[in-house]
C-alpha cells in the first residue's frame, strides 16, 4: 500500500462505508430479509471484491435490481428456511459470476441488448416504490403482486395509518433539503436516523421499528454452510440474479477507468464480484454486485486505490460491532422513503428517451420488458428480457443484409448501385454482400439476388470478403442460385473467399460437386485483387463458349 494513498483511501472508505448502511439495510427489507444481512454481505463482501476485482474503484455492493430478484425468490418463505435458502442463493450467484469469469464470457453480455435494460431496470426502479408503500403508509395488502397492492392501498386511503405515513413523507422532506448541502453524500443516512429519532422522541408506537420485525445480532456473524439441499429450487433465480449483478458490473467497469488509464479486464471483475458473494455466502450475506452508484461515490470521496474498498467494508463491522441497538431503533417508514426515493433516482429519464427516438423496434422492446417486469416474477422476468435480446439479435440480424452491384468503370474503379431486379444476357454481374449470411438472414439474401429469368449465359461475381463464416443455409442458397444460372447455360463465381469460407466449402464438398476450384478466388491482403482475378476468368468464359457455340451452329 502507498502512504501517499492511505489517508485518501481512508476518508474515501469511511465515506463509502457510512453512506452504504442505509443502502444495505433497505436492500434486505426489499428482499425481505433481516436488514442486518445486507451490513453482513458489506462487511465480508465489499472488501473480498476490491481485492480480486480487476478495477481499482468497483464497489461491490448491495442492489436493488438484485435484492428485488432475490426476494421474488424468497418470497414463499419465511423463518430459518427463508435464511438458509437466501444463504444458498448468494453462494450460488457467486460460483455462477466466478464461473463466467474463468471462461471469459464478458463478451455474451453485448447479446443483452440495451433496450431490454433500460426496459427492466426502469420496470425495477418503479417495482422498488410500489414495493414500499405497504411499510410507508403503513397499510397491508392481501395481493402478491406490487402492481396489485398500489391499487388496493388507492381504494383504501381511510386505512393509511397518519403516523407512519408522516415519518415517510418527514424522511423524503429531509432527504430533498440535505441533497441541498455539502452533506448530500449523507443525506440518506441522516434523514434515516432524523426521522427515527422523531418517532422515539413522539413516543409514536404505532410505527413500526425494524427491530419489530427483525432481530439485530449484537456481534459478528460465525461462519455456516448453506443448505445444498435448497439448490436445485434455486438455480433459475441464481441464474437471474447473476446476470443482473454481471450487467450492472459490466457497466462500471466501462465507465471507470483504473489509475494507469486502462479499462478493467470485465471477466476478472466477474470473478471478483463471485469470490465476494461466495465468501458472504458463507457469513450471512445476501447477494451484491458491483454498484454504479457506490462507486461514482467512490471516486468523487477521493478513492486512490482498492484499498478504498476494503476500508469501506471495516466500516461496516464497527457499526454491526458497536451500534446494533441504534440500527433495531430504526423508523420502517424512514427506511421505505430511502428505497422510494432511491427507486425515483434509478429511473433514469434520458436513457429511456435515448432509446425511444431510435424507432419502433428497440421501443416495443423495452415496452415489453418494462411490462413483464411488472407482471411476472423478476427472477422471469431476467430470462424473458435476455430472451427477448437474443430474438430482436436474430431479427436485426436477419435483415441486416444488403446486396450491391459493382459496376467496373475504364479506369479500373467501380461505381457502387442497387443490385438489378434481372440478370442480363451474355455479362457479368458482380454483386456485393454487406451484413450477416446465416440462417434467416441466407434467405433474406436469396430473395434479393436478381433472377436468371429468359436471360441467355449470365456470369454472376459474388463477392464473399465480409463474410468470416458462413452456415450451411447459405451454402444451401448458393447451390440453388448456381443450379438456376446453370439452367440458363449461366455460371456462378465467388470472390473474395477466406480461409475459412473455403474450408466450410471443401468440407461440405460444394467446391468439389458445384463450383470446382476454376470458380473460387480467395481473398488477398490487397482488396479488389481477387474481384478483378474473377471478371477476367469470367469474360475468357463467355468468350470460350460464345466460340464453341458459333462452331457448333457452323458445324
Amino acid at each position: 500500500m502507498d502512504r501517499k494513498q492511505l489517508v485518501p483511501d481512508l476518508v474515501a472508505g469511511l465515506t463509502t462505508g457510512i453512506a452504504n448502511i442505509p443502502d444495505a439495510m433497505a436492500s434486505a427489507i426489499l428482499a425481505g430479509v433481516n436488514p442486518v444481512f445486507g451490513l453482513y454481505a458489506l462487511m465480508v463482501g465489499t472488501p473480498v471484491g476490491a481485492l480480486l476485482t480487476s478495477s481499482n474503484f468497483m464497489l461491490i455492493c448491495t442492489t436493488s435490481a438484485m435484492a428485488l430478484t432475490a426476494g421474488s425468490a424468497l418470497a414463499d418463505l419465511s423463518g430459518p428456511s427463508q435464511n438458509q435458502a437466501l444463504f444458498t442463493l448468494t453462494l450460488l450467484v457467486g460460483l455462477f459470476m466466478m464461473a463466467a469469469g474463468l471462461l471469459r464470457l464478458g463478451r455474451l453480455m453485448r447479446f443483452v441488448s440495451n433496450a431490454v435494460m433500460v426496459g427492466f431496470l426502469t420496470g425495477v426502479s418503479v417495482l422498488v416504490v410500489l414495493s414500499q408503500l405497504g411499510d410507508f403508509t403503513g397499510y397491508s395488502s392481501q395481493y402478491s403482486n406490487k402492481v396489485a397492492q398500489s391499487v388496493d392501498l388507492l381504494l383504501h386511503p381511510a386505512q393509511v395509518q397518519g403516523q407512519t405515513l408522516a415519518i415517510g413523507l418527514l424522511t423524503i422532506l429531509l432527504i430533498l433539503v440535505f441533497d441541498r448541502t455539502r452533506l448530500r453524500n449523507f443525506s440518506m443516512l441522516l434523514a434515516m436516523i432524523l426521522a427515527s429519532l422523531a418517532v422515539i422522541i413522539l413516543d409514536w408506537q404505532g410505527v413500526q421499528q425494524v427491530g419489530d420485525v427483525a432481530v439485530i445480532p449484537s456481534g459478528l456473524p460465525l461462519p455456516g454452510l448453506p443448505t445444498l439441499s435448497l439448490v436445485p429450487e434455486l438455480i433459475a433465480p441464481a441464474l437471474s440474479i447473476m446476470i443482473i449483478g454481471l450487467v450492472q458490473g459490466a457497466g462500471v467497469s466501462k465507465a471507470y477507468p483504473n489509475p494507469d488509464g486502462n479499462y478493467p479486464d470485465m471477466s476478472r471483475d466477474f470473478f471478483g464480484q463471485g469470490a465476494a458473494n461466495t465468501i458472504a455466502s458463507f457469513f450471512h450475506g445476501m447477494p451484491i454486485g458491483g454498484s454504479v452508484s457506490s462507486t461514482a461515490l467512490n471516486v468523487s470521496a477521493g478513492a486512490k486505490s482498492r484499498w478504498a474498498g476494503v476500508f469501506s467494508g471495516l466500516v461496516i463491522v464497527i457499526v454491526v460491532l458497536l451500534f446494533s441497538r441504534a440500527v433495531s431503533l430504526v423508523a420502517m417508514p424512514a427506511m421505505a422513503a430511502l428505497l422510494i426515493m432511491a427507486g425515483f433516482q434509478s429511473i433514469k429519464v434520458e436513457e429511456v428517451r435515448d432509446v425511444w427516438d431510435v424507432g419502433w423496434g428497440p421501443r416495443i422492446v423495452m415496452g415489453v420488458t418494462f411490462a413483464t417486469t411488472l407482471i411476472l416474477p423478476v427472477q422471469y422476468a431476467v430470462f424473458a428480457g435476455v430472451i427477448l435480446s437474443i430474438l430482436a439479435y436474430l431479427i436485426s440480424s436477419s435483415q441486416d443484409v444488403r446486396l450491391f452491384e459493382r459496376v467496373p468503370l475504364p479506369d479500373g474503379t467501380y461505381r457502387e448501385q442497387p443490385a438489378p431486379a434481372e440478370l442480363p444476357s451474355n455479362a457479368v454481374t458482380i454483386l456485393d454482400i454487406r451484413g450477416s449470411v446465416f440462417f434467416a438472414a441466407a434467405y433474406r439474401l436469396e430473395e434479393m439476388l436478381p433472377s436468371a429469368g429468359e436471360a441467355e449465359r449470365p456470369v454472376v461475381i459474388l463477392r464473399l470478403r465480409q463474410s468470416r463464416q458462413i452456415s450451411s443455409t447459405f451454402v444451401n442458397v448458393l447451390e440453388f442460385y448456381d443450379a438456376q444460372l446453370k439452367a440458363q447455360e449461366g455460371k456462378l463465381i465467388l470472390a473474395g473467399v477466406g480461409p475459412r469460407v473455403k474450408e466450410q466449402l471443401d468440407l461440405t464438398e460444394t467446391t468439389q460437386d458445384v463450383f470446382g476450384e476454376e470458380s473460387i478466388f480467395l481473398s488477398t491482403d490487397i482488396i479488389g485483387k481477387s474481384t478483378k482475378e474473377a471478371l477476367t476468368s469470367a469474360r475468357a468464359w463467355l468468350d470460350k463458349t460464345s466460340d464453341q457455340r458459333v462452331n457448333s451452329k457452323e458445324a
